[in-house]
């Protein structure tokens, strides 16, 4: 195929990708507002004050009916910590927020097999249990005290109060469902450069990259079971958050790019480190350096990057010890897919771009009627390096996918 081919199928596999994954996305976002909106957050932090199993356990399960969003989760953890949650209940909320939640298991489903689903939430919890062991055996205690002094010393006096309603008169009154909708929006305003970006790489490899790429980059990619040794599967744990490192992906962009990865034969410890990665990625260490200081910043990267390793590689043999490992011979490769045909998912796609569109509805009478009040996400301070470099791959992401679409049939 020449070039113009490849860059058609690669920008329709791109949105196909998007497209097959469109339902769960309105779904997870629909199920993270309603929470967010019922559920407030004064009650999570006078909870997770004290490093025990229960400011643990209420951690993760705060965490696990939060947003999926990695730069919110950063955002909330460090109000959270901000406020007195100690530093392990404030990873274990970081940690599930963005591994635990509903609809990242959702999208997995689609481009993966179930035992990735699986992997993802009992390997998210492994990643807690890691952190909470990793802490208390570092004991980082001028580390924390150092970034409780940052943060107070950067606070900006933000108030964060209100009337305090019940979730049942929110949900009947017209202000409740506005509210809701302007969080709806807010939740694709914070992840739609990642889902950009995630979608249009995973097509770009999907079409250009041969396989022997992936062989050669991980070691042992291709092989069996059987043929593959420790050392081998070790690499690739250690590869994958590498390669995430410079992606710029979020938990959800990175799902379709696993995807790939596992079709070219990148193991199932290996892709499970690279799903684990997204709060690895380098605007993630910059926001933390930002927030807590680059040496709580490092600490915190060195605790994710062992534990999202010592998870993958358990649930690897875990899974291997019942025989239970994924084929990915079953999986279906990206440019193999019917992405747009007349199925269940095409169906739900439109249920759920008309629930969308009435949120939407919602904002938009929300935004005109408030139109005095600023209501966002803080996600990690203004424009920096790190922020223009995104904006220029989502400018060079768009005009890739409408090239491909548009002008590469022309040109074929």
């Amino acid at each position: 195929m020449d070039f113009f081919s490849l860059w058609h199928q690669a920008a329709l596999t791109s949105t196909g990708f998007f497209w097959m994954a469109l339902w769960a996305f309105v779904l997870g976002y629909v199920i993270s507002s309603l929470i967010q909106v019922l559920v407030t957050k004064e009650r999570m932090q006078k909870a997770m004050g004290k490093t025990g199993p229960r400011s643990m356990a209420l951690g993760t399960f705060f965490g696990f009916i939060s947003s999926s969003c990695s730069f919110a989760a950063l955002a909330t953890t460090r109000s959270l910590f901000q406020k007195g949650a100690g530093l392990a209940p404030s990873i274990a909320f970081l940690l599930a927020s963005t591994n635990l939640v509903i609809e990242l298991g959702i999208v997995i489903s689609i481009f993966l097999a179930w035992q990735f689903v699986v992997a993802e939430y009992i390997g998210g919890i492994l990643l807690i249990l890691f952190a909470w062991l990793f802490i208390r055996v570092t004991n980082p205690k001028k580390l924390i005290q150092q970034a409780r002094d940052r943060l107070d010393k950067n606070d900006e006096g933000h108030q964060h109060g209100g009337e305090q309603e019940s979730w049942q008169s929110k949900l009947t009154s017209r202000e409740g469902w506005q509210q809701i909708g302007m969080t709806y929006v807010m939740e694709w305003q914070m992840v739609w450069k990642d889902v950009l970006i995630g979608f249009t790489v995973a097509g770009v490899i999907a079409a250009f990259v041969p396989e022997s790429f992936f062989h050669g980059l991980f070691p042992g990619a291709g092989q069996t079971e059987g043929e593959l040794g420790f050392l081998s599967l070790l690499a690739q744990t250690l590869i994958g958050p590498f390669a995430a490192f410079f992606t710029f992906i979020g938990s959800m962009g990175n799902i379709p790019l696993a995807a790939v990865l596992f079709g070219n034969g990148v193991s199932f410890a290996g892709v499970m480190a690279f799903i684990f990665s997204d709060l690895v990625v380098l605007p993630v260490l910059r926001i933390n350096a930002q927030y807590y200081g680059w040496k709580m910043s490092l600490y915190i990267l060195a605790l994710l990057l062992s534990g999202l390793v010592f998870a993958s590689l358990i649930m690897h043999y875990g899974f291997a010890a019942f025989g239970m490992l994924p084929d990915a011979s079953t999986v279906q490769t990206a440019t193999e897919r019917d992405h747009f045909k007349v199925d269940y998912g095409f169906i739900l796609n439109l249920i759920f771009i008309a629930i969308s569109a009435v949120l939407v509805f919602f904002w938009y009478r929300a935004k005109h009627a408030n139109s005095g009040h600023e209501h966002h996400h803080d996600h990690g301070g203004g424009a920096g390096a790190g922020t223009w470099v995104l904006r220029g791959f989502v400018v060079i992401a768009a005009v890739w996918l409408a090239g491909g679409l548009l002008v590469a049939p022309l040109m074929a």
